[in-house]
């Protein structure tokens, strides 16, 4: 693979690993907001009807603008036991046929995600509560962090066709060891 190829690659790893941990700081936003909710809510008496609409916002963003990073971790659902099971190279077939089947299907909704966010944003669409924030908010989050799913894929699927040598490594986690 060429080195411009590689360069886009490793910063596109970059900013994946960067999304993932703004993710992070957004579910602990999130959770400070519904901390602050509890107790004004039970010991102040003081509603607040903008906090389960932020946090919602916040969650969504939290988890897309980490599928990048979660696909090049290889952290979604799999089924480990063909790993054992299977060779190298047949690993890596089902491996470039998974990730571009889940190319096609998140590209498709990725493009609808950013129909959606123009829409919402040229026709002023507002959720139906009384803060009303504005909906293009959490469908741009939705938009920007599947296109960058997408992109990670195209990476996966160009380095695995390249590099036929490589083994896709996973993180296992044992659970009750």
């Amino acid at each position: 693979m060429n080195s411009l190829f590689r360069t886009l690659g490793n910063g596109l790893r970059h900013f994946n690993r960067w999304m993932a941990i703004l993710s992070a700081f957004l579910i602990f936003a999130a959770t400070l907001v519904l901390v602050y909710e509890v107790v004004t809510r039970y010991f102040l008496r003081i509603t607040n009807d903008w906090v389960i609409e932020l946090c919602i916002f916040l969650l969504i963003a939290a988890t897309f603008l980490s599928a990048g990073y979660t696909q090049a971790e290889r952290g979604h659902v799999g089924i480990e036991v063909l790993d054992e099971v299977m060779s190298p190279r047949w690993n890596r077939i089902r491996y470039l046929l998974g990730d571009f089947l889940s190319l096609i299907v998140v590209a498709f909704i990725a493009h609808n995600a950013w129909v959606f966010t123009f829409n919402a944003y040229d026709q002023g669409w507002r959720t139906g509560s009384t803060w009303a924030p504005a909906l293009w908010i959490p469908y741009f989050f939705m938009a920007f962090g599947l296109t960058t799913l997408a992109l990670q894929m195209v990476l996966q699927i160009v380095e695995g066709i390249f590099k036929p040598a490589v083994v896709v490594e996973h993180h296992h986690q044992l659970i009750g060891a």
